[in-house]
């Protein structure tokens, strides 16, 4: 079975993260099959709404290390970065279903969905500094303008976890719920917007995103960039190789 699962129906796509016993880490072939299910979803007309799930124990545990060593992301033609791209600019609204972990990618990815349903048990973190990198999908700009510079600053910095009631507080999710509805949940919100006159809903999000476009698509870039030439870099081996050996890195001279 694919560790991506695409359906639709009554007008609602929905990406199932399906790897739940590698905890949905995403390798490059996943990030490939989402970015042209993407492009397929935005030219299907049997696809109104769009919603990304996982496990009602495990969102995504972000990228899958070993697959990331092995297929580092080169250039912007790679499929994270054609993923985070697709989903940036996806025309249709997103809904996503989030429960358990959700690490770096697995949280960067909801700035760009439109309604985020979450779990009492979600858990939030983006721990690009911890693994010597630096946000990616335009966190750094659009985590800021969310939540104020100072808590984003805790977030992307320190790359501690927060829970599901500080993301609602900040409005990071729409709504906690408990685990076992939370996918039914957000499949029964999109069920509604799909009914809903498609031109309306899709000329209603780009003029909500409009005035951000330009700025997440640079942020995109830059990101993109540097954390392609921090790859290599003496902190990124110290913390991959840390990670391979099971023990705590050591950034004492670095």
């Amino acid at each position: 079975m694919s560790d991506i699962l695409v359906e639709t129906l009554d007008g609602v796509t929905t990406l199932t993260l399906n790897r739940v016993a590698r905890k949905n880490a995403i390798t490059a072939d996943m990030y490939a099959l989402m970015a042209g299910a993407l492009v397929d979803a935005a030219a299907d007309d049997a696809c109104r709404v769009l919603v990304i799930q996982g496990h009602e124990t495990i969102f995504s545990a972000g990228n899958d290390i070993a697959d990331f060593l092995n297929n580092p992301p080169a250039g912007p033609q790679a499929p994270v970065f054609q993923f985070l791209h697709g989903i940036a600019a996806f025309p249709k609204p997103v809904l996503a279903s989030v429960c358990g972990p959700a690490v770096g990618i697995g949280s960067t990815l909801l700035l760009h969905c439109d309604l985020v349903y979450a779990g009492d048990n979600a858990v939030f973190s983006m721990p690009f500094v911890n693994l010597g990198l630096v946000p990616e999908a335009a966190s750094s700009y659009m985590l800021p303008q969310l939540m104020g510079y100072h808590r984003a600053a805790e977030v992307l910095l320190m790359g501690e976890p927060f829970m599901a009631d500080t993301a609602l507080e900040i409005g990071f999710v729409n709504r906690v719920l408990a685990p076992t509805e939370t996918n039914a949940y957000t499949q029964a919100q999109a069920a509604k917007m799909a009914k809903k006159p498609l031109s309306s809903l899709t000329e209603s999000k780009r003029l909500m995103k409009a005035p951000q476009q330009a700025h997440v698509q640079e942020a995109m870039k830059n990101e993109g960039q540097v954390f392609s030439a921090m790859l290599t870099a003496p902190a990124a081996k110290e913390a991959f190789g840390a990670f391979v050996e099971k023990r705590r890195p050591d950034f004492s001279k670095l």
